[in-house]
């Protein structure tokens, strides 16, 4: 096989693999009984983009059975359907015969080689099996003297030809005398039989390419003698041990066009300097002649005739019409040939090993992407892979909406929590000069109803998109409205029991309880929380981020980033950590003052309520903590955090205001003042109250209600 047949074979194979990609010649299976024939191809194909799933060869002797193995070693890569035949038209015959006794009819694709061509005797008997094949057959032109020269050949003009009287006897049907060759024919040959006139004549497609092989040569030795010998007649001395690599040398060299042959051509005195069939004479580096090619395929004309027709051509470039070929029942469509499904978007090929032209498809799991037909690679940690893996787009970014859930419930409480301070602000406000306002202590409770709406409206910051702004103010207030409020109730406790405490040593008052002493100590506490969250700014200044670790899910399509503060959980825990601090001694405090009579200064309510609070705090921290790992933590943490805030506001209005404004509303008559004692006879009255309760020297509590309604009726001077 020469280097033309070689291209011509990948053209055609590549040219079906590229036409409408209705057929993918991905895989060739290579049928071959030459090695040297079957490496070259393979060296085109792995270049041309066609791949060959199997290398078969055909022993030069086969056993009975050898090629239904051939047929099922093809179907081993059963999507592999292209067979590429290089054998004699006898093993043709054979294979095709193999695939029909295999039920594999219609299975193959047939590719042949010249060895098949347009020949009718691979078929016969196969045409079913073998519909569909394309075959190649060099451009045959008809030699016009060779056609005069061999029909005037006779039995008297050709004695030179010892096989020539056989040839007459099988092609004329008749018997030369007793020694004829063709035994039990009963007519006698004449030998005035003419070939053409008495018998059917046709010239053989490739004697054009014997005479053109026959005058190459003479060409060849011409030439040679002529450098060598310089005219000389006959054979020259330098001649007589010639090398076949020079004579090779000159026979490619060989290249004639310029006239014909005129004379009788079984002459070979002269040499012609033209091709026999009209075309020049020329040889390559690789001593190929010019490829002239037909292309065929075996097709059905009608249910039961079949032929093979040109549907192509092939002269240094292939051009084929792939409109007239058929297949299968006269089937338009390209059948498939490949070993392996191409891989779908997403998915990248992983190659069998041992096996180049097949692979499995791998989908690219989890944030990677097809980046090569081979590979998949990892997106960018802030982006995730496309609908079809086949590129990256950004992660969406979400924040916390108004009109989720998680939003609505807290800005709810918080809504109303802020409507009841303000309500009793204003009630306050406006009553302010009556007993029960003055009693409370009117500057300690306006302080701890700042930090009551503080914390109700920090939720709304909790809520609203992450900014520079809205990050500084988280900071500032996320912790304030507490300290607030803790403050002011530690500073109230803390006055009570130093109160109570120094009664019981002297009759005179404890330093630092009057109004403007309990603002000191209340704002130097809050000032520390103040200077906290300054050393923050200037250690860390607010910032927003994305964080595409909080919901970073294993579906990519579930992915989310969180716009967010830059408020780690250990800044929550230090933010709040001085509140919770001021908070837990308050509540210390107030168990040390539990035994104080109930109307003494709102001692026992700030108890009650310093131990619901330290209830909600403990049931914050686990759940709080404990949804770190949630996808819905942000959406958790936030609405945990903003309604404890809330909670915690709640228990400290409605344990320490309602029941005063209920009586100022609906109770006016009670708020009515009283007559005042001296601090001596109230500190003496608490601690012989003390004593009674010890001793219980009177039942059912008498002296302690007495004492109770006279310490009443001086709160205000305590105050």
């Amino acid at each position: 096989m020469d280097h033309y047949r070689c291209s011509l074979n990948e053209d055609v194979r590549r040219e079906l693999a590229c036409r409408d990609h209705a057929i993918t010649l991905d895989q060739l299976v290579d049928l071959s009984i030459r090695l040297d024939h079957l490496l070259a191809t393979r060296g085109r194909s792995s270049r041309g983009g066609v791949c060959i799933a199997q290398s078969l060869k055909i022993p030069r002797e086969p056993k009975p059975g050898e090629f239904d193995k051939i047929i099922k070693r093809l179907l081993e890569t059963s999507n592999a359907r292209a067979v590429i035949m290089f054998a004699n038209e006898d093993d043709i015959r054979r294979i095709l015969d193999a695939a029909k006794h295999n039920n594999q009819t219609g299975h193959f694709l047939w590719v042949g080689s010249d060895s098949w061509g347009s020949k009718i005797s691979p078929v016969i008997g196969q045409e079913r099996v073998a519909e569909g094949a394309v075959t190649i057959l060099p451009k045959r032109a008809s030699v016009d003297a060779f056609d005069r020269y061999f029909r005037s050949r006779s039995l008297s003009n050709n004695r030179r030809n010892v096989w020539f009287a056989e040839f007459w006897e099988e092609n004329f049907g008749c018997k030369l005398g007793m020694h004829g060759k063709r035994p039990g024919s009963p007519k006698k040959c004449t030998g005035l039989e003419k070939v053409g006139r008495d018998s059917s004549y046709e010239q053989e497609g490739k004697v054009q390419f014997v005479m053109d092989a026959v005058y190459a040569m003479a060409h060849a030795l011409h030439r040679m003698h002529r450098e060598l010998c310089y005219g000389y007649p006959g054979l020259c001395p330098k001649m007589t041990n010639i090398d076949g690599k020079e004579l090779l040398s000159h026979i490619r060299a060989v290249n004639f066009n310029v006239s014909s042959m005129s004379h009788d051509p079984s002459s070979l005195r002269a040499v012609l300097p033209q091709r026999s069939a009209g075309t020049p004479v020329v040889f390559n580096e690789n001593g190929d002649a010019p490829g002239r090619y037909d292309i065929f395929q075996y097709q059905s004309t009608n249910r039961s005739t079949r032929e093979y027709k040109v549907i192509g051509t092939w002269t240094n470039k292939l051009h084929l019409n792939v409109e007239a070929m058929q297949w299968r029942a006269g089937d338009p469509s390209l059948p498939a040939s490949v070993c392996s499904v191409p891989c779908r978007m997403g998915e990248r090929k992983k190659i069998v090993k041992g096996v180049p032209c097949c692979w499995h498809c791998e989908r690219c799991e989890g944030y990677h992407f097809q980046a090569s037909e081979f590979s998949c690679e990892l997106c960018p940690y802030e982006q995730r892979p496309d609908a079809n893996r086949t590129g990256c787009q950004n992660i969406p970014i979400i924040k916390l909406e108004w009109h989720s859930p998680w939003a609505v419930i807290p800005v709810f409480i918080s809504m109303l929590g802020i409507i009841a301070t303000t309500f009793v602000i204003v009630t306050f406000v406006r009553y302010n000069e009556t007993p029960i306002v003055r009693a409370s202590g009117r500057e300690m409770s306006y302080v701890l109803l700042t930090g009551i709406f503080l914390c109700y409206a920090i939720t709304f910051l909790m809520i609203a998109t992450p900014d520079v702004g809205v990050c500084s103010f988280r900071r500032i207030f996320l912790g304030l409205g507490m300290c607030f409020s803790y403050a002011a109730l530690l500073t109230k406790t803390n006055r009570i029991h130093r109160i109570f405490e120094q009664g019981k040593k002297s009759v005179s008052a404890p330093r630092f309880i009057s109004p403007a002493s309990q603002l000191v100590i209340t704002f130097s506490l809050i000032s520390v929380q103040l200077l906290g969250v300054f050393v923050w700014f200037a250690v860390d200044p607010p910032h927003t981020f994305v964080d595409y670790g909080e919901q970073r899910t294993q579906d990519p399509a579930a992915a989310r980033g969180v716009l967010k503060c830059d408020i780690s959980d250990l800044s929550l825990i230090c933010s709040l950590g001085y509140s919770i601090l001021l908070m837990v001694t308050c509540t210390v405090y107030a168990i040390k003052t539990r035994g104080v009579p109930e109307t003494f200064n709102e001692a026992k309510p700030i108890g009650f309520t310093m131990y619901t609070t330290c209830i909600i705090w403990l049931a914050f921290i686990p759940i709080f903590f404990g949804t770190a790992q949630s996808a819905e933590r942000m959406y958790i943490q936030t609405t945990t955090l903003t309604i404890s805030l809330s909670l915690s506001a709640s228990v400290s209005l409605g344990m320490l205001y309602m029941p005063k404004v209920y009586v100022i509303i609906f109770h006016p008559e009670q708020n009515i003042p009283k007559r005042k004692r001296s601090f001596k006879a109230i500190v003496t009255a608490a601690t012989m109250s003390g004593k009674l309760q010890k001793g219980g020297e009177r039942p059912n509590g008498e002296v302690k209600t007495e004492l109770c309604e006279s310490m009443e009726t001086n709160s205000d001077f305590i105050n």
